[in-house]
């Protein structure tokens, strides 16, 4: 049977790919929208008049974001070469779906890809001209030169769908990538492409892409939802009848659009004890905008739990780019 070797989590932040000189364009960015912020939505003014706790406007300045961005390429780094040392046969990447491949005609909760190979799309200026200008910065960083392929464990991924469905938990199944309306195939979403071209270099490893629907109501599944998912993807590696190493990844993460350090702090707390239940049973209302991503992480933990791995944290980095305290807080961690 299959070997379950490990886990990883990683954020997959824009701010990731750009320059610390340039987050002041995402900061622009959150000043136009509202935000989430533990059960509220506030505009970008109320936010910034309740956030007094800390000087945010410092932690925003250019000196600490170059200090931060060098922790974070750090870390990936450190991340990176833990998956090539572990040297997984298959990588199962949990990642969401921000309307990339599917949108509001058809939402699919959870869906597991199993086709034999998978598209990062070259980057095409035409597709991201309406969006803001640091949307199309780091596009153009994601997206490879040309048409690149990634080669799929379909077999694993079938095995999956099958061991998901015998388990009572209904998923949605693709085994084609979709194409847009001008008939051209739609190339994988960010938070899969960050892993192939920044964490792996562009050295792919067969994966199983697994798509969530983190974001979108009204079928948002829930954190312990998650988790039961995840234990069966476990079970689905562990009994497949192959011979190959196969370590699951997370991507997406942590708090944000705005950064929560207490919130964050309390779930990595959780998930180094093995104490999933803060994770499991917190308020689903906390997952919203770019903090829903933890469930990406939830479905990992998930998949892992049946394991007696430990949590070795690379590093946590809240990057913050605002008087608002708005940014991401970034998060890098192996279960070995």
């Amino acid at each position: 049977m299959a070997e379950l070797v490990g886990g990883f989590g990683t954020s997959h932040s824009l701010i990731l790919v750009m320059e610390p000189e340039d987050w002041s364009a995402r900061a622009e960015f959150d000043r136009t929208i509202s935000h989430p912020f533990r059960g509220e939505t506030l505009s970008f003014a109320e936010l910034a008049e309740r956030r007094t706790d800390k000087d945010y406007a410092a932690l925003a300045e250019l000196p600490a974001r170059r200090a931060h961005a060098q922790r974070n390429q750090t870390a990936i780094d450190a991340l990176g070469d833990a998956i090539r040392e572990l040297d997984p046969d298959v990588l199962v990447v949990i990642g969401d779906d921000q309307e990339e491949w599917y949108s509001a005609a058809m939402q699919p909760a959870i869906t597991i890809y199993h086709g034999d190979k998978l598209l990062n799309s070259a980057y095409d200026p035409e597709d991201h001209k309406h969006k803001h200008p640091s949307i199309q910065m780091v596009e153009s960083k994601r997206h490879t030169p040309e048409d690149t392929y990634y080669p799929v464990a379909a077999e694993l991924a079938t095995h999956m769908a099958e061991t998901a469905t015998a388990n009572g938990f209904e998923i949605t199944a693709s085994r084609d990538i979709p194409f847009d309306r001008k008939g051209k195939p739609i190339g994988i979403g960010h938070a899969f492409t960050f892993i192939y071209r920044r964490v792996l270099r562009d050295r792919p490893i067969p994966l199983v892409p697994i798509l969530v629907n983190t974001f979108y109501p009204p079928n948002r599944p829930l954190p312990s939802r998650c988790f039961q998912f995840g234990q069966i993807l476990g079970d689905a590696i562990r009994s497949w009848e192959s011979d190959r190493r196969v370590a699951v990844v997370g991507s997406g993460g942590l708090s944000h659009f705005v950064i929560d350090e207490e919130w964050d702090r309390r779930m990595l707390r959780a998930m180094a004890d093995g104490n999933y239940a803060p994770l499991i049973e917190e308020d689903d209302g906390i997952f919203r905008s770019g903090t829903s991503e933890v469930k990406n992480w939830i479905i990992m933990l998930g998949a892992i739990s049946r394991s007696d791995f430990e949590m070795e944290l690379i590093d946590y980095v809240p990057c913050y780019r605002s008087e608002a305290g708005t940014g991401t807080a970034m998060g890098f961690a192996v279960w070995h």
